[in-house]
């Protein structure tokens, strides 16, 4: 059997979806889990594009660099290239059944659905608000990532 892999999927990836990418190498990282992480938007306006710095000084302060992601737009081979899709919120979650092919064989979920008590909710955009949004941010996905690494190694 492969290793699992995941891909988290927001609009733009660059605030969202690549904190939780980061935060879940640092927990499979952690647990000794041996995973594929990946991160994608649902929009093209930020692909080859880094982390918006916000993000990225929220990562530093959890000791991780993530300067060197950039964003891309989820494909259609993302459905079958990873094991699991994680939609950031609604919105997106939409978006991927909209655009995922018929042979995808990913497992397409909103990401706070894996976390008791927050089903059925997003991660909050942190893009228009200020430093403090994105550390509400962290603390979701890092929420969500504890909760993956659980879920693959139970």
């Amino acid at each position: 059997m492969s290793a699992p892999s995941v891909l988290f999927v927001c609009l733009g990836n660059i605030c969202r979806s690549p904190l939780a990418e980061a935060a879940l190498r640092a927990e499979a990282e952690k647990a000794g889990l041996d995973i594929l992480v990946d991160s994608a938007g649902t929009g093209d306006w930020h692909v080859d594009c880094p982390p918006d710095a916000r993000a990225q000084r929220q990562a530093l302060f959890h000791g991780i660099d993530i300067s060197g992601y950039r964003g891309r737009q989820v494909r259609a081979e993302d459905f079958r290239r990873f094991t699991h899709v994680y939609a950031l919120d609604a919105d997106n979650l939409r978006n991927l059944r909209r655009i995922r092919p018929a042979d995808g064989t990913a497992e397409l979920r909103l990401l706070m659905d894996l976390v008791p008590g927050r089903e059925g909710s997003g991660v909050t955009d942190p893009y228009f608000g200020d430093e403090a949004g994105f550390a509400v941010t962290w603390d979701d996905v890092s929420r969500a990532a504890r909760a993956i690494v659980a879920r693959l190694q139970g």
